[in-house]
């Protein structure tokens, strides 16, 4: 098994310029049904979860060809789904994308329950001691 590597910053720099993170960008949230439409919908789901020494191409090729690559994109990177092909990427492709993703995307409000922000934001909050 390979250890997921932190992207460099010229890999973070060409992410955002990608076409595919800015269609994701403006189809976030856009469409909720897009599973039901995905092109991955008639493909064995095995095409995209290729083994770590199998080229992803195939998975790649067909995701290209869908009409709801954006949203899914969109939902891998909002959940930092790490496996498999999502979107027409590969998973090293998002890891880049997902530090930008974070750098352009506000946290969703409906997310935040009535005990305030997201417990991970509570605890980066220090209170002092007397």
């Amino acid at each position: 098994m390979t250890r997921a590597r932190m992207p460099r910053p010229h890999e973070v720099a060409a992410a955002r310029r990608d076409p595919r993170l800015l269609r994701a960008l403006r189809e976030r949230r856009q469409d909720d049904a897009w599973r039901t439409r995905g092109t991955c919908q008639s493909v064995d789901p095995e095409t995209f979860f290729p083994a770590p020494n199998e080229p992803a191409d195939a998975a790649v090729a067909l995701c290209r060809t869908c009409d709801v690559q954006g949203s899914c994109l969109a939902w891998a990177l909002e959940v930092g789904d790490c496996h498999g092909v999502w979107g027409a990427t590969t998973p090293r492709e998002r890891r880049a994308m997902l530090v930008a993703w974070r750098g352009e995307v506000e946290p969703d409000p409906a997310a935040v329950d009535d005990a305030g922000p997201p417990v991970r934001d509570r605890l980066l909050t220090l209170v002092p001691l007397s």
